[in-house]
């Protein structure tokens, strides 16, 4: 056996003589499946994609992007907000970094009842954590993306009768200091719309949402502002954007706003 003929050389380990720092590499749009801790304990399975990245420091020359893949590959159990941080760290030790940054994004699924009839069915959601890890610091922030219904209080109140409304999107954006789970923000968001959405809706239940919208209506200010004002005050919250973009129907552009505090 010749140990030189056996050893394979480790190009990425090198020094690079550039000096030149890089802030973050990594993998990006990984597909990989992970299940998420519920509020009530439950466990749900979903697919996320994955960015995974850390800082390069400017003698180095490369990372070692297998080991994004190991780190992920090494879950064990459901994920929640300590979970997450907990992963981030590992991925930043095994890596050898001293900031690293974890983005998982992955739809989640809530069973409704709707709200006449009763019948039951699943709403879907775009879900995503973000966890940055500098040194011992780990931040988190929860985002969500919920479709609702809204209404506009200006053509209500120049129209004899109806009145134009769209489907929304309301996206909820929270840096954490402690857990907030992603039901907590949905529910934020579907309270303060013209109406919430359902997946399964019956002749008295479209009764319903469509009263329900014509008696709340809300522009895209509105929207931003009535959430912004919830999720501001929830504890455990440090910062937070709130996005809400109208899909209008009576022209070929949508509404948009954002408040961030």
């Amino acid at each position: 056996m010749n140990p030189a003929v056996d050893v394979i050389p480790d190009i990425q380990s090198s020094t690079d003589h550039r000096r030149l720092a890089i802030q973050r590499v990594g993998i990006k749009s990984l597909r990989y499946p992970l299940r998420v801790r519920m509020a009530d304990g439950s466990e749900q399975a979903t697919v996320a994609v994955v960015d995974a990245d850390v800082a390069l420091p400017a003698e180095k020359k490369g990372t070692h992007m297998s080991r994004f893949v190991e780190v992920l590959d090494a879950i064990d159990g459901a994920l929640d907000h300590a979970a997450l941080q907990q992963l981030a760290r590992g991925m930043c030790a095994r890596l050898g970094a001293q900031r690293a940054r974890l983005a998982l994004r992955f739809p989640l699924f809530l069973r409704k009842r709707a709200p006449v009839s009763g019948v039951s069915s699943l709403m879907d959601y775009e879900a995503e954590w973000i966890c940055e890890v500098d040194g011992d610091d780990a931040r988190v922030v929860a985002k969500v993306r919920v479709p609702v219904k809204a209404l506009c209080p200006c053509s209500k109140e120049i129209s004899e009768f109806g009145a134009h409304n769209q489907r929304s999107h309301i996206t909820v954006s929270a840096r954490l200091d402690s857990a907030l789970p992603f039901e907590r923000m949905i529910r934020i968001a579907e309270d303060e719309a013209s109406c919430e959405l359902w997946g399964l809706l019956k002749r008295p239940d479209e009764k319903y949402v469509t009263e329900r919208a014509y008696h709340n209506p809300k522009f895209v200010e509105d929207l931003v502002r009535d959430v912004a004002a919830r999720v501001r005050v929830e504890p455990g919250v440090a910062g937070y954007v709130v996005e809400a973009e109208n899909f209008e129907s009576i022209h070929n552009h949508s509404a948009y706003a954002r408040i961030e505090g």
